[in-house]
């Protein structure tokens, strides 16, 4: 079992940066795929980026790629997303998410889910 606890989201003009972290309790975290979704207001929610347990395969959708950068620190437990230069259109709550087996962008795959941090960029 893992609890996933989001921190770090907050108001940000275009163009700046931001650093969402992903703490999770319970065994075993370096085994977890874990990966960041997002949802924005009236949308269906939506990949953003994914690492394996030790960090050997990354992957982002390609509306992030080039600008947000995903990293993990087993020792620590945690997840991060650093997010540079943010547009509008990256408003959303992000969540985190974790699952044991290899890396996949389908959220279906995901069993363990954070409660969600808000991001929102204005234009």
């Amino acid at each position: 079992q893992v609890q996933l606890v989001e921190s770090g989201g907050g108001l940000m003009q275009a163009g700046g940066s931001l650093r969402l972290s992903c703490a999770a309790s319970g065994p075993s975290f370096s085994r977890y795929t874990m990966a960041w979704f997002r949802q924005a207001p009236g949308k269906g929610r939506e990949f953003v980026a994914r690492i394996t347990g030790y960090g050997g395969s990354m992957g982002y959708a390609d509306s992030v790629k080039g600008r947000f950068s995903i990293s993990r620190d087993n020792a620590k437990k945690t997840m991060y997303l650093q997010m540079n230069t943010l547009k509008h259109e990256d408003t959303a709550v992000y969540y985190c998410a974790a699952y044991m087996g290899y890396a996949t962008d389908d959220e279906g795959e995901y069993d363990y889910w954070g409660q969600g941090t808000q991001v929102t960029v204005s234009s």
